[in-house]
């Protein structure tokens, strides 16, 4: 049985339009994009509890920024009063969502994915409260049915509610057909088993709503119709918006690589400093989606201005950071941050890379250690920083992209800090 702390419920400011706490919140911070029927679910919302899930797929150890959306969704939805389910796609990952994808993923074992299973799990424990209250979150595996289907008489009873014809209209396939990249069979049936899904939560847990990102619509659409047609039950859809940054980027990607939940792939410090660089047109919009401050306070900091923004950013990487990582982590990485630029010091939570005493011994060239550091994806990317004078060894830039490390760069707290930029720093220890 996962547990965690209880979900607190943040001030808001006095909602306008709506019955329900919940649609209020998903309007008003921003999480709405499309609804299968905002007028019934908002009347449903007003009435009881309602039960609503988002699938979440494992095919990686830990989820990213790009989920968070959909995390704090489920979180609203709790905080409101209501019961999130996290589906965990044990099954569905062995096929593969075709959406948004120009080639097939690649197919895991089931080993990896239960391991995959596991990481993102502990995600959840950290912004949902699981237990056996009527409005405790859920964690459950569609491994648990999908596993179990026979085939002929899957497709007897869903496979007919299908149009082939529908289906190729759909986003995840049409755009594949178009580029004529290939789409197997496997990745085909999907959206089949998405549907399915919705059926059998609600049937064994009276799921209502299914949310998930704009480019799960036409995957929701076919559930809530499913359920209709099969069950004669009334359900609902909703998606949220393609989060990207004011600079066009997809969120959850930087130049560095995914910006990893887990603490184990992204150090909390890590973490703290990709919300203290966010850029100062997305400051208020991420703080109304990834943060439990109250609306007032986020209207205060929105009219900050000149330096005041940059306070805006430090409570926004404090707030973010609590809720992925603990207070403690937040805290300590804010320290390090202030250390590190404000004291030109060495802040105890920058990342640690341990490396052979005999290595450092013997020296290793600068570049190397960059890319070692994960401060660079390449040799030859780490070597274009040094000549550009990017590099910096214990807060002097470094000249030579050749220039060997070795013991003797040790400082006072035996350990050598390299830094890639003003923002992105490591330290090196020997072991």
């Amino acid at each position: 049985m996962l547990s965690s702390p209880p979900v607190p419920t943040p001030t808001q400011l006095p909602m306008s339009g709506h019955r329900s706490e919940f649609v209020n919140a998903v309007v008003d911070r921003g999480y709405l994009h499309q609804c299968t029927d905002l007028d019934g679910l908002d009347a449903a919302a007003a009435g009881g509890v309602v039960t609503a899930y988002i699938g979440f797929d494992c095919t990686a150890p830990s989820l990213h920024v790009g989920s968070l959306v959909s995390i704090m969704l489920l979180r609203r939805l709790q905080q409101a009063g209501h019961r999130p389910v996290v589906l965990m796609g044990g099954g569905t990952t062995k096929v593969g969502d075709p959406s948004g994808k120009d080639d097939a993923r690649k197919l895991l074992s089931e080993a990896e994915i239960a391991a995959n299973l596991s990481g993102i799990r502990r995600v959840f424990e950290n912004y949902l409260t699981f237990g056996d209250g009527p409005t405790d979150a859920l964690l459950v595996n569609n491994a648990d049915w999908l596993d179990r289907l026979g085939y002929i008489d899957f497709l007897r009873q869903v496979g007919r509610h299908f149009s082939v014809n529908r289906m190729l209209s759909f986003d995840s396939v049409k755009l594949r057909l178009e580029r004529e990249q290939p789409l197997s069979f496997l990745e085909f049936n999907y959206m089949v088993l998405q549907a399915y899904d919705f059926l059998e939560l609600s049937r064994r847990h009276a799921c209502r709503l299914q949310m998930g990102g704009s480019d799960q619509w036409g995957n929701i659409v076919n559930g809530v119709e499913l359920g209709r047609r099969i069950d004669n039950r009334t359900l609902f859809g909703l998606t949220t918006p393609l989060i990207t940054t004011a600079g066009g980027a997809k969120m959850g990607k930087t130049a560095a690589g995914a910006v990893w939940l887990n603490a184990e792939m992204l150090s909390p410090y890590d973490y703290w400093q990709f919300w203290r660089n966010t850029h100062d047109g997305d400051v208020g919009r991420f703080l109304r989606l990834f943060t439990d401050l109250s609306l007032a306070e986020i209207a205060g900091l929105e009219r900050l201005g000149g330096a005041g923004i940059n306070e805006a950013k430090k409570r926004l990487a404090d707030a973010a950071t609590q809720l992925a990582h603990g207070r403690a982590a937040a805290a300590a990485a804010a320290e390090s941050a202030r250390r590190t630029f404000e004291e030109g010091g060495a802040g105890d939570s920058l990342p640690r890379i341990g490396v052979p005493r005999a290595e450092l011994a013997a020296g290793i060239a600068a570049f190397r250690l960059l890319v070692r550091a994960e401060l660079c994806a390449s040799n030859g990317e780490a070597r274009r920083l040094v000549r550009g004078g990017g590099a910096r060894l214990n807060d002097r830039v470094l000249t030579s992209e050749e220039a060997l490390v070795t013991l003797a760069d040790l400082g006072a707290g035996g350990h050598i800090k390299l830094s890639a930029g003003r923002k992105r720093h490591a330290l090196i220890a020997p072991l």
